[in-house]
């Protein structure tokens, strides 16, 4: 399963979203070797990544950008096997996180508990209960005007138990592949199955429109999850960010 189709599908399916969402506020920028989105008042997607191996060059223009826009991280996927990633190293960037590119071959649908509502949403009550929770789940903002411009084109969904928000969950289409990002819970309901439920009705969304493979890019705390549903991994991400 692991092949180079499916590396470039899941990056793809991943920068097209922060594209997507940056259109908008014309906050999408592109060059010859990179691309950024930096969103004021949102700490998502705020990315700039390269769409060829990394030269000192580019480096150097990157790091001028990031200094203009704070807050922005690279996302590095070694593709060319080059560790040019010690370019970045060497100009003093850090390594902020790390997480797992995987994708799961759709067929079988999955078994839900149904214990949990979802919606998704459409109008301005809703991004603002799922803007207001999303904080708690991930520690930082996604403010809910990216969700009221771009729910059109993305899929945003409110979860909740018993009547109360606890969740949430992005999915986005490129040809005939999902990607499944800002799967979240927010601390208190953590460690019930609700992110496995979530997940779970992502995927069957997912088969019931006749999507082939689902991608996702795990942290570590969701990557046992994920890993337990059939995922597998494809490749590391490693999140740059300016010293300081």
């Amino acid at each position: 399963m692991k092949n180079a189709n499916l590396i470039e599908d899941n990056i793809n399916n991943l920068t097209g979203l922060w594209k997507t969402v940056g259109i908008p506020f014309k906050s999408w920028h592109k060059n010859d070797t990179l691309e950024y989105c930096k969103i004021e008042n949102s700490g998502w997607p705020n990315k700039l990544w390269f769409h060829e191996d990394i030269s000192e060059n580019d480096a150097e223009k990157a790091i001028e950008i990031m200094q203009s826009k704070p807050g922005l991280v690279i996302p590095y996927w070694d593709l060319y096997e080059s560790n040019s990633y010690e370019l970045l190293e060497a100009k003093g960037l850090i390594k902020k996180t790390e997480q797992v590119a995987m994708v799961l071959k759709l067929n079988q649908k999955f078994t839900q508990q149904n214990n949990l509502e979802f919606k998704r949403v459409l109008n301005e009550e809703d991004a603002q209960k799922w803007a207001a929770i999303y904080p708690d789940a991930f520690s930082y903002v996604i403010s809910k005007e990216i969700l009221l411009q771009n729910y059109n084109d993305i899929h945003f969904y409110l979860f909740s138990f018993e009547d109360q928000p606890i969740g949430t969950c992005t999915l986005f289409q490129t040809g005939n592949h999902i990607g499944i990002h800002s799967v979240g819970v927010i601390p208190e309901m953590r460690r019930k199955g609700f992110a496995e439920e979530i997940m779970k009705f992502a995927l069957n969304f997912a088969i019931d429109h006749n999507m082939e493979y689902a991608f996702l890019q795990a942290s570590a705390m969701g990557k046992d999850i994920y890993t337990r549903l059939g995922f597998e991994d494809l490749f590391v991400i490693r999140n740059y960010v300016l010293k300081g």
